[in-house]
């Protein structure tokens, strides 16, 4: 479950750095009012750390496919 959670959150930064790289648009900032609102620097922190959840995926060898 949480490996699916954080990548699910990986995925919305990703998409939203996407958004940043060609179009300058942050999409969590419009949502929740801004970069500083407290509510998208939550977003912000959140994606962060399912981030570095999802660093664990690249040692756990239940979490790699078979023919990696």
């Amino acid at each position: 479950m949480w490996d699916k959670l954080a990548l699910i959150l990986v995925i919305i930064g990703a998409l939203n750095w996407g958004l940043i790289g060609f179009f300058g648009f942050d999409l969590v900032a419009s949502i929740f009012g801004g970069q500083a609102a407290l509510i998208s620097r939550i977003v912000y922190a959140l994606v962060g750390l399912a981030g570095i959840w999802c660093i664990t995926l690249l040692f756990r060898e239940d979490a790699l496919p078979s023919n990696m």
